[in-house]
């Protein structure tokens, strides 16, 4: 990679193909990116943000104003912009929303950056500024924050219809909101809420508002013998992860036969394997069988016989919501069930849905598991409502178990910018100087809120802060009328966790991006090759030396554009 040159010849360190961008283009190009990746998504903020439609390769659409899936669904090569991506994808793995907004002030963080990188502020005092405001808004937030109990239906349906504000379900929040609140205080246990307990299937065909909730679960699978019964009241279950099957042999055999009669008694044989099989399962009490694998023709004729509903290759994510609402032990060898294994539940029943015919398995004692049935139009319309009953389950889920919410509409924003304004006084040095951009990027949240509603930005944040300097903590937007009210009264709530998360995730994106100087195109950053590929590399081991200027060239191709 590296030569001297005769005489005043310039040494080569880099490859004549590689790419190097330093100091402050490298900063203003990583910037630039970050801003593009923000201002994609930013329309779709608020009650009255307006929708993408994403287009594939293959033709495929998805039309939706979800921040994280517009973004995980966007072609994006260059690795600044990913950096903010990112920010979007861990908002959503730890509330469930939010993702536009954590996205849009990191976005609008940079951005207020880049004027004081300007005016000759290092990079660093920058990062420190911004960690130092990061911490104090999220003090703020907490100050600002009201107790929610589990018990508080009222408030956690509000939690759950803010969410959906704005989103595909929004025409049938009230009836929504209601089944996501019920979904997840059914699952809820000690204050601890896993929300992969609580399925979501899908139906094209209806309304929105005919959706339901079944304290049970859905498996969408059908009997296996069209003389099972079709619905069995007073259930007991029995899960099986293994097949109710003659078992095959580990080693490769083979069965010489040399009369029919030998023949006809190796089937007899299996015969009876099976049959004992399908009698240890109606011995247990068995009345329905789920089993995840296969069941063998013969078998299902038996459970046939014996009026037991029994369906096969169930999913293993089914077979363990069934095991949490039921009760049933799941069992690996037939011979071994017994009557301490079985579940109970009040109807399993084979049922239309859409013209899918699926299992249900309801009224179960202790509804561990439960499964919301969202219903719609066209499969877009689906699509759209089922991301924003995530985001309504992640977003109850968070206020159950932190018991705290925030009024939204720019309430807290506005009410962070100005705290952080005034404790940016008290701060000495450059950092105050990155605590007030702070605050000023901070500001986006409502104006944006206001640019979306068609209303004046610069009016609404005048009224806004207004009211939060005479004390009015809870005082937000109405996008819909335009005037500033109380959020709680309007019902405008939104988990804690939404806020300082999306500070907290910005503010790293951010400090990541802005200490960055040097973009180098890299050969392979895991240090990969094969053992042959270090033996013959030059330079020793590894090849170091020789070989690390062969790949550099490839990441500079991609770093001009972003999409």
């Amino acid at each position: 990679m590296s030569q001297r040159q005769m005489g005043n010849q310039p040494m080569l360190v880099l490859s004549e193909e590689s790419s190097r961008t330093s100091g402050k283009d490298a900063q203003s190009m990583n910037i630039t990116a970050a801003q593009a990746v923000a201002e994609a998504v930013r329309t779709t903020l608020g009650p009255k943000g307006m929708d993408k439609m994403l287009v594939d390769d293959a033709g495929g659409v998805v039309v939706t104003n979800d921040g994280v899936t517009i973004l995980d669904e966007m072609d994006i090569e260059h690795p600044a912009a990913n950096m903010i991506v990112e920010v979007a994808q861990t908002q959503e793995d730890e509330v469930g929303d939010g993702t536009t907004t954590a996205v849009v002030i990191a976005g609008e963080l940079l951005s207020k950056a880049e004027d004081l990188l300007d005016q000759d502020i290092h990079a660093t005092i920058l990062a420190q500024g911004y960690r130092q405001a990061a911490e104090k808004a999220k003090e703020i937030l907490e100050e600002q924050a009201i107790e929610v109990t589990p018990e508080d239906t009222e408030q956690l349906e509000k939690v759950a219809a803010t969410a959906m504000t704005g989103k595909g379900a929004e025409s049938s929040k009230d009836v929504l909101s209601e089944l996501v609140v019920r979904a997840v205080q059914s699952v809820a246990d000690d204050g601890v809420v896993d929300t992969d307990n609580i399925q979501v299937e899908t139906v094209v065909g209806g309304s929105t508002d005919e959706s339901e909730l079944v304290e049970g679960v859905i498996i969408d699978k059908e009997r296996v013998h069209d003389n099972m019964p079709y619905a069995v009241e007073d259930a007991d279950v029995a899960l099986l992860d293994t097949a109710i099957e003659v078992p095959e042999t580990e080693l490769d055999t083979e069965v010489n036969v040399t009369d029919p009669d030998q023949l006809q008694q190796f089937l007899d044989q299996e015969e009876a394997q099976l049959k004992e099989m399908v009698e240890n399962l109606t011995d247990a009490g068995a009345d329905v069988v789920i089993a995840q694998k296969g069941i063998d023709d013969m078998a299902q004729h038996y459970l046939a016989q014996e009026g037991i509903l029994a369906v096969r290759r169930a999913k293993k994510s089914d077979i363990k919501a069934l095991s949490r609402s039921t009760g049933a032990r799941v069992v690996s060898n037939i011979d071994d069930v017994t009557e301490d294994d079985l579940g109970f539940a009040g109807s399993v029943a084979q049922k239309d849905v859409g013209g899918d015919e699926r299992i249900f398995v309801e009224d179960v004692e202790d509804a561990r598991a439960v499964t919301l049935i969202l219903r719609g139009g066209t499969e877009h319309v689906v699509d759209e409502v089922e991301r924003a009953i995530d985001d309504s389950l992640g977003v109850v889920a968070a206020t159950l178990e932190d018991g705290k919410v925030l009024p939204g509409g720019g309430a807290p924003e506005t009410e962070l910018a100005l705290g952080l304004r005034d404790h940016a006084d008290s701060v000495g040095g450059r950092e105050q100087l990155a605590i007030e951009a702070f605050a000023d990027a901070i500001d986006v949240v409502p104006r944006t809120l206001a640019e979306n509603a068609g209303l004046d930005p610069i009016d609404s944040l005048v009224d806004l802060r207004s009211k939060h300097d005479g004390g009015d903590t809870a005082a937000g937007l109405d996008a819909y009328t335009g005037d500033v009210v109380d959020m709680n009264d309007d019902g405008v709530v939104e988990p804690l966790r939404v806020k300082t998360q999306a500070v907290e995730s910005a503010t790293e994106a951010a400090v990541m991006i802005l200490r960055i100087d040097d973009v180098i195109a890299a050969g392979d950053l895991k240090g990969g090759g094969s053992d042959d590929d270090e033996d013959d590399a030059p330079g020793g081991p590894g090849g170091a030396p020789g070989g690390m200027g062969g790949g550099m060239g490839g990441m500079g191709g991609g770093m001009g554009g972003m999409m």
